[in-house]
């Protein structure tokens, strides 16, 4: 079958590979879309993925074309998305359910092959059908959705809250949409690309600006979110959050992304920096979000591009062009 192969260190290619074979509890997905996402250009980099060769593509959703032996949950023909999250179940963090955390952690496409291929391997277990009314290449946008979805769970945002988000990419417009459904009281974006900064006003923000010294808020904001990785952002999102406040370090940074923070400030105004990790039980509920109609697909996908311009596509998330870039085997 053709994939997107990420053969080493900056080097992306599409060839062929073996068709993926299920174990007993295993599908096979035909792929109907497979979201880009700022990990795949870690992959590329050499970072996540502890091994290269390997086919990326951790957003995705498609058809069952094939079932294990003992798989009786979902039949031929069932169209479903795909959570990555692959945990081994055993370490401590798993059995204290925070299997986001495992020491083992793995993920389809990212440690193991993924969606970026006309067929991919998954666990039944992390198969979710697909209501009628959704159409199955727009649901590659449920696994960053739940992404989202556990940001929330983390902050455990209070009702009136004034929320400001680093970023009006993909991620950044998710959490806006999740900010103003959970009693944000307002919401603020802030971003250098003035494309996708008109369309976080599109979704509705209380405010948007290029930067925070260009809105109304000297006090600071209740919620900071970056949802860039960005050093420069983060760095400023710190020093911008209220007393009482929360940042919330969203956007996947690389590694060698270094900032200062003030320990007495964080102490004398009792501010809690956190994070959150990928997906923790929250991909169920973001597809029943996304069936609802959290997310309008038309909005944030902004490109769907052939499987054979996997290359060319990485290259265009990179630039910051465009919103959502799912390729379609």
């Amino acid at each position: 079958m053709k994939a997107a192969i990420v053969e080493s260190v900056g080097k992306v290619v599409v060839g062929e590979v073996p068709d993926p074979t299920p174990g007993p509890r295993d599908v096979v997905v035909e792929v109907a879309a497979c979201g880009l996402c700022g990990t795949d250009l870690h992959i590329r980099q050499g970072e996540f993925a502890p091994t290269l060769p390997v086919v990326p593509g951790h957003e995705f959703a498609g058809t069952v074309a094939e079932v294990g032996s003992a798989v009786t949950e979902v039949r031929v023909g069932d169209r479903v998305a795909v959570d990555p999250s692959l945990h081994c179940h055993e370490c401590r963090f798993c059995r204290a359910g925070r299997g986001n955390l495992c020491e083992r952690w793995a993920a389809i496409g990212v440690t193991t092959a993924g969606g970026a291929a006309q067929y991919a391997l998954a666990p039944v277990a992390n198969c979710v059908r697909l209501p009628d009314h959704v159409r199955t290449q727009d649901a590659a946008l449920i696994e960053p959705l739940s992404c989202a979805v556990r940001g929330y769970d983390v902050l455990q945002s209070r009702l009136g809250s004034h929320v400001l988000i680093y970023g009006s990419g993909t991620m950044g417009l998710m959490m806006l949409e999740l900010a103003k459904r959970t009693g944000a009281a307002s919401v603020d974006v802030v971003d250098l690309n003035a494309e996708r900064l008109a369309t976080a006003r599109r979704l509705g923000v209380s405010a948007s600006a290029a930067g925070p010294d260009e809105l109304d808020r000297p006090e600071g904001w209740d919620v900071v979110i970056d949802a860039t990785g960005n050093a420069a952002a983060i760095q400023d999102g710190l020093g911008r959050v209220a007393k009482a406040g929360t940042f919330l370090q969203f956007g996947v940074a690389d590694y060698a992304t270094r900032v200062t923070i003030d320990p007495y400030r964080i102490y004398n105004q009792e501010i809690t920096i956190t994070g959150s990790m990928a997906v923790l039980h929250s991909y169920e509920r973001a597809a029943e979000l996304f069936a609802g109609g959290v997310l309008d697909p038309d909005v944030f996908i902004s490109d769907r591009l052939p499987l054979d311009a996997y290359p060319e596509a990485l290259d265009q998330f990179a630039s910051g062009v465009g919103r959502k870039i799912v390729v379609v085997p």
